[in-house]
């Protein structure tokens, strides 16, 4: 079972050229400390049974692709943190805003590496939008948050 989760993940990764890469302006926006599990998710052993690194295939991918994947780690990891919280309103938020936070990180990348105006565009307008609602989403854990 181990190693088909492994292999699971490891497929899911290779697959995902879509993925994410966090980028400067991305890098400013920061997950909540409040999202944030008091559990240690390094030790789930998802991260560190496969998805580590480029997974062996560095010298196969393009720079999109490694943008990409790298993207994902921070990704996955913020969305398993906030879905940790045992509040449910909270790790709703929580798992939104790294959901968004990917969302920008994809549309970055696209910007970054895309060549198609329609894309760029799109991408920007994700950006945006995105950026605004985590804004949102922010001061509801603020003020709601327990």
């Amino acid at each position: 079972m181990r190693t088909l989760t492994r292999y699971s993940f490891a497929a899911a990764a290779a697959l995902s050229t879509f993925a994410v890469m966090p980028t400067a302006s991305h890098a400013e926006m920061a997950y909540p400390e409040k999202c944030k599990s008091e559990m240690d998710m390094s030790k789930m052993g998802m991260m560190s049974d496969g998805m580590s690194g480029d997974m062996g295939m560095g010298d196969m991918m393009t720079d999109y692709q490694k943008a990409s994947m790298e993207g994902m780690k921070s990704l996955h990891m913020n969305m398993m943190q906030g879905m940790m919280k045992k509040d449910a309103d909270v790790a709703f938020v929580c798992g939104m805003i790294a959901h968004h936070m990917g969302a920008i990180s994809m549309s970055e990348v696209e910007l970054k590496y895309g060549d198609n105006e329609w894309a760029k565009k799109t991408a920007q307008k994700i950006i945006d939008a995105q950026t605004k609602e985590i804004a949102e989403m922010n001061e509801w854990l603020d003020k709601e948050a327990k």
